[in-house]
């Protein structure tokens, strides 16, 4: 899946992954996590998410990245947010208040930039990469985060002969085999998306999603 795959989708504005509202899911399951107001949250793949805002709204600092330029300076006209742009080898970053996002690649970013992240957020991240992308995303992106790091990560379950993503289905066992080396993993909650809900997937059958909590070890 090239770049030039996700820049067209912004472009034409196929974006049903976007949800108008924070994440219930995570509004949910968050305080569970315990983290302090003032403790930095990783947001990959982060789009225009209200998640980000939710999460500054909470007292923490964000660190989103994001491959297309339109999202990301969509995320802060749409909110009357005033950036701050700076270049630096990761990207461009564009920094009002507690959000900073960086337009760029996912992968670019090393473990100093990461050292700081005490939380990471993926609603959207690993379920919109094929396997052998969600191999790499986990084996190098989430591998420079920091020791004690602790995260939720959000992911669709439905038949995948059913339908070619994204989204992608990523079922429980590729969850643990994925994460499993470097983190403990709790299965949170799973619950059914019903067919008239907005963020069901056209053509399959059933559709269920899941929750984690994630702790680096």
């Amino acid at each position: 899946m090239q770049p030039d795959f996700w820049h067209q989708r912004w472009q034409d504005n196929r974006i049903g992954f976007h949800q108008d509202t924070p994440t219930p899911l995570l509004q949910k399951h968050w305080p569970a996590l315990g983290m302090p107001a003032g403790a930095k949250v990783f947001v990959p793949l982060a789009g225009k998410s209200l998640d980000m805002l939710w999460l500054a709204q909470q007292g923490h600092p964000v660190l989103g990245v994001e491959l297309s330029q339109l999202a990301v300076e969509r995320l802060f006209a749409e909110h009357g947010l005033q950036p701050d742009i700076a270049t630096t080898r990761y990207g461009t970053h564009y920094r009002a208040g507690n959000i900073e996002l960086i337009c760029g690649d996912a992968f670019a970013l090393d473990e100093a930039i990461l050292a700081d992240c005490a939380a990471v957020f993926d609603r959207a991240a690993l379920i919109a990469l094929p396997s052998d992308l969600r191999q790499r995303y986990v084996r190098e992106l989430h591998a420079r985060l920091p020791a004690g790091c602790r995260g939720l990560l959000i992911t669709l379950e439905y038949p995948q002969d059913e339908r070619a993503g994204p989204p992608f289905s990523v079922p429980e066992d590729e969850v643990r085999a994925l994460y499993g080396g470097d983190w403990d993993i709790e299965l949170l909650e799973r619950r059914p998306i019903p067919r008239d809900h907005a963020g069901y997937v056209d053509g399959v059958s059933r559709l269920d999603t899941a929750v984690y909590g994630l702790s680096r070890t």
